[in-house]
């Protein structure tokens, strides 16, 4: 058994260095994109899953050095947040109106008009695979491929309507609770991550489970809404 001097703190919310911060403003509002690399290569495009923003949800590429490297060495990588995801999110107002998913769909080309791009990889995970999924079906001409994560494929059974109405009714009476953390981090990891009696949970999971504390759940709920509708 290891003693605390041997743990590993995982800050899931810096920012990787050299990325550069846009605020882009599109028909459905402003979107936050963080592009790292030579704006002249080919550009892979990321969308993140449910309350999780590129840092959170991609980290394991900034970690890792090899995986890193090659990545920024072949693409310019423009991670695009949903609404009130972004690093240091503010609470989306009451006031303001709920966006589709094909508004968010939307807001991704209008992203790539924005910085001049052409046809695009992408890459994106459950919520954010759903999304850019939509994307690619309206907008054929601008995407050369898809990475898709645990995508959202089919409609959703029993269960899963289930799952998301509950979490959605927590959500939006309750915050971000003890039991959205878990149905959340259920949803981001394996039981093994995750740990049980015998076995303790994993640095990652401590590290997500103190982000999803500092998340705007109404932004959260939100999102899933647009999700779910």
């Amino acid at each position: 058994m290891t003693d605390s001097s041997d743990s590993v703190s995982i800050d899931m919310e810096t920012p990787s260095p050299g990325g550069k911060e846009y605020l882009v403003k599109t028909s459905c509002g402003c979107v936050s994109v963080s592009v790292h690399g030579d704006q002249d290569k080919p550009a892979l495009v990321t969308y993140p899953d449910l309350a999780l923003n590129y840092m959170s949800c991609f980290q394991g590429l900034f970690f890792c050095p090899e995986a890193c490297s090659l990545l920024l060495h072949n693409f310019c990588i423009y991670h695009i947040s949903p609404p009130g995801h972004e690093l240091g999110a503010a609470a989306i107002g009451p006031d303001q109106p709920m966006l589709s998913a094909d508004d968010l769909a939307d807001q991704i080309v209008e992203v790539l008009n924005y910085f001049g791009l052409g046809a695009v990889m992408c890459m994106g995970v459950t919520a954010g695979a759903y999304i850019l999924t939509l994307f690619a079906m309206k907008y054929r001409q601008r995407i050369l491929g898809l990475i898709l994560i645990s995508p959202l494929c089919k409609a959703p059974s029993w269960s899963e309507w289930l799952y998301n109405k509950v979490m959605s009714n927590l959500l939006y009476y309750c915050g971000m609770c003890g039991v959205v953390k878990e149905l959340l981090l259920k949803r981001y990891f394996s039981k093994e991550a995750r740990g049980g009696a015998q076995v303790p949970e994993s640095d990652i999971v401590q590290a997500c489970r103190k982000l999803l504390d500092e998340r705007q759940s109404f932004n959260v709920w939100l999102f899933l809404e647009t999700i779910n509708r």
